[in-house]
């Protein structure tokens, strides 16, 4: 991997699975990630959040 970007995994709120792996830059985004997404077990959209 090029630069500073890292992969991460987003957790939903609700049940606690991990559900979706994406990438984040380091250096601009310090706080955690937290994004809308389809939950699969929950069956709706609910927020994700970042997790190690």
């Amino acid at each position: 991997m090029a630069g500073n970007r890292t992969i991460i995994t987003l957790e939903c709120s609700a049940c606690k699975e991990r559900n979706y792996s994406t990438t984040k830059n380091k250096k601009k985004t310090q706080d955690k990630l937290a994004l809308s997404k389809y939950c699969p077990r929950c069956r709706k959209h609910v927020a994700h959040k970042e997790t190690k």
